[in-house]
């Protein structure tokens, strides 16, 4: 459960980059 939780919030944040940074898309 530990590493799909660590995989999780990679996802997550890797969103939330890409959604802050729309110009580098």
């Amino acid at each position: 459960m530990t590493l799909l939780f660590i995989l999780s919030m990679l996802v997550f944040t890797y969103l939330v980059y890409v959604l802050l940074k729309p110009e580098k898309f």
